[in-house]
């Protein structure tokens, strides 16, 4: 398998440290508020990557962090923590907003087939282990204590940006509105390792540590989850294009610095989902998130089989005309699929040629555009019998995870958009008591031209979304 690896700026052959076994972490959500859509295309592309992974027959050891403190409104060190300006805001506690939301991240995540990794950790529930990596680091000298904090220091490093390929002039403080410069520090590259209340006085999450009562930065977060849960050698980190830097690239710092060799071979990068307004971000404002979607009466699978579509490594462009495009052909497909004949006796030389051009897709960098043509050309083979057809659709579908066989007719819709169908469904059946079968009609041709085709029968009227 090759997949293109941000440390190397290349596309390389994957070849994990033990053989067949990858150990693999990806970044979870900050659990402040709903997760958006474009948070969401970055979970879908890790969960290609595990499930293909899977496909060609490595074993895959997950895990995921949830920040729960730590994380601030500036990605480096400056503005409020996430979760304590959310608490205020929604006047809970930190652990009420997080318990929320955490529920909230794994519906949606749920909602679009996404495999949840066999090791989750919130960040709060390693502490003792953050610090212990903070006392090393400062035994070490790779860490110093100033204004009440404890930072990491970057000059002790010869390839502090060799994540980025950066010159340090380049990433200069306050090159962005959010970020403030701290005097604290020695260099402008430093970053937090603990926090202590003389930086926030009145915050709500303290422990008590060696520094004083605090709590940890957001970066130690990560280095102390991947190394306690999956050890000290890493194969591949997943995250968004927005985590290379400052996150991705201070958690290689501190966390070779603690080991003391090289952490992790491979870093897997999504880029951004965008709108008619650029990035999709919370900071925006209104978050849509797939459960919003789901309300609105889109398929949220629709909107992972949009991803599919494209390249993780490629922008993708949001609207809901693209949505809705991409959903309507996801139902045509599928259509095509419930009218396979299960007949015919399976050939092992046809799925073998077949699964042999699927495999070649994933294997070039998950190329998940050309995996899905793959499927197309199966489909439209009539070479092949309808038997052999099924057994590789099913085994596509591993990866795909796009509901294949599954009857969308049970699809939940908005209560508001039931209602009005309803509605709609009494207005008809009255025309009909009258005789006036043409506006009856003209009824039905409304809902079709929506979507949603209305059955007649003996014990009444129903419809389905089509």
């Amino acid at each position: 398998m090759k997949i293109y690896n941000t440390l190397s700026r290349t596309i390389e052959e994957f070849v994990p440290i033990d053989g067949k076994n990858v150990k693999m972490y990806t970044c979870g959500p900050t659990v402040y508020s709903y997760a958006h859509i474009g948070n969401m295309r970055n979970y879908i592309g890790h969960d290609i990557l595990e499930k293909s992974l899977r496909y060609l027959g490595f074993s895959v050891t997950r895990c995921m962090n949830i920040t729960d403190v730590g994380h601030l409104t500036s990605d480096s060190d400056s503005g409020e923590d996430k979760m304590e300006k959310a608490a205020k805001k929604e006047h809970k506690t930190s652990m009420e907003i997080a318990d929320f939301y955490t529920k909230a991240f794994f519906e949606d995540f749920k909602l679009i087939n996404c495999k949840v990794p066999e090791i989750v950790s919130k960040a709060t529930d390693n502490i003792d282990f953050y610090l212990k990596i903070i006392s090393k680091l400062l035994d070490e000298g790779y860490a110093y204590q100033s204004g009440g904090n404890v930072y990491f220091d970057t000059s002790k490093l010869n390839d502090y940006y060799c994540l980025t390929n950066h010159r340090e002039d380049e990433m200069v403080v306050g090159a962005r509105d959010s970020v403030e410069e701290d005097n604290n520090k020695k260099n402008q590259a430093d970053f937090v390792l603990w926090f202590t209340s003389s930086k926030f006085a009145n915050h709500e999450l303290l422990w008590d540590s060696p520094y004083g009562r605090g709590y940890p930065g957001w970066h130690i977060e990560c280095t102390g989850i991947s190394i306690k849960y999956l050890g000290d050698y890493l194969d591949i980190h997943g995250g968004g294009v927005d985590n290379i830097f400052p996150h991705h690239t201070n958690e290689i710092a501190q966390s070779e610095a603690y080991l003391g060799h090289k952490w992790c071979n491979y870093w897997f990068h999504n880029e951004h989902l965008l709108d008619s307004s650029g990035k999709m971000s919370k900071s925006k404002g209104a978050v849509l998130s797939v459960s919003k979607l789901k309300e609105m009466g889109y398929n949220p699978l629709s909107y992972r089989f949009m991803c599919l579509n494209s390249h993780y490594r490629k922008q993708l462009m949001f609207s809901y005309d693209i949505l809705k495009q991409n959903s309507d052909i996801l139902d045509k497909l599928k259509s095509k699929i419930s009218n396979i004949s299960n007949d015919g006796n399976f050939s092992k030389e046809d799925f073998d040629n077949y699964n042999n051009k699927f495999i070649s897709t994933i294997e070039d960098d998950l190329n998940t555009s050309n995996a899905l043509t793959v499927l197309y050309d199966v489909i439209k083979d009539n070479s092949i019998s309808g038997n052999t057809k099924i057994s590789l659709i099913k085994s596509f579908d591993k990866v795909f995870s796009l509901d294949l066989f599954k009857n969308d007719s049970d699809i939940n819709i908005s209560s508001e958009l039931e209602s009005y169908v309803l509605n709609k469904i009494e207005e008809r059946n009255k025309f009909k008591s009258l005789k006036d079968y043409s506006s009856a009609d003209k009824i039905r041709d409304e809902l079709l031209e929506k979507g949603i085709k209305l059955i007649d029968s003996r014990e009444g009227t129903k419809y389905e979304i089509i």
